[in-house]
């Protein structure tokens, strides 16, 4: 393995909170310049000042991941800024946990849109300069729901299956050129995430979830393998989960 990621540019998506921000937080420390990405301007300021003070540089680009223009503006600005994208972290993501007979068709497409629509775009408009490159890496933040079904979650895990089904596909397509494609999957995590929609801020804080900086420390272990070698996927469940 690599000992830093000193002159590599990340891209992360969803970056202003939870996996995202730790993600930014921990590449930065190993020394990667950051293109970020989200829909909060003020906390993208204060990620991106916290990135500096860390000896690196960032830069920040407000936009909806659902929308290709934010996907075309945000590699148009890392090219321009850095010249070149070494790692892309497909991190951006909502949930609504329903029984199907509860979920609408607009909670369907807002899933689908965020989740694996994003990803599509922005791995879609990174993967030419990867090429280019001939050499990359590509992560997609899954979830255990993309390896198992859970009932009252039906939408949900459908859309984290199809992004370990994307990121399988594209590890075949994408290998002869050089670029690694794999796909994180964490149980539950400790971030904002859900809250509201199944979740409450009171059972995170109560729980023995996963800290974001866990799955930060998988994105970094996944970024820094050495040429030769490639994670395809990692899955992660806390230490308290129930034996039986």
């Amino acid at each position: 393995m690599t000992t830093n990621l000193t002159g590599k540019v990340a891209l992360i998506t969803g970056a202003s909170a939870g996996i995202g921000q730790a993600c930014a937080r921990a590449l930065a420390e190993e020394g990667a310049r950051l293109v970020l990405t989200a829909r909060r301007q003020e906390r993208l300021d204060g990620l991106k000042q916290q990135a500096e003070k860390l000896g690196t540089q960032a830069i920040s680009v407000l936009g909806d991941a659902r929308e290709e223009s934010t996907a075309e503006k945000t590699v148009e600005a890392a090219m321009q800024t850095f010249g070149q994208i070494d790692i892309l972290i497909n991190n951006a993501g909502v949930g609504n946990y329903k029984n199907l007979v509860d979920t609408s068709a607009e909670e369907y497409d807002d899933m689908m849109d965020t989740n694996v629509r994003s990803t599509f775009l922005f791995t879609r408009h990174t993967v030419p300069v990867m090429l280019e490159q001939k050499q990359g890496t590509i992560l997609m933040i899954s979830s255990m729901a993309g390896v198992y079904g859970f009932g009252g979650e039906a939408v949900y895990c459908a859309t984290k299956f199809a992004q370990v089904g994307f990121a399988q596909a594209l590890d075949r397509e994408l290998r002869p050129h050089g670029i690694k494609v794999g796909v994180i999957c964490p149980g539950g995590v400790k971030t904002e995430f859900a809250l509201g929609r199944g979740r409450t801020q009171e059972g995170v804080n109560n729980s023995d979830m996963l800290e974001p900086e866990d799955v930060a420390g998988a994105v970094l272990l996944a970024c820094k393998q050495s040429p030769g070698s490639r994670i395809i996927e990692i899955q992660m469940r806390t230490m308290a989960e129930s034996l039986a």
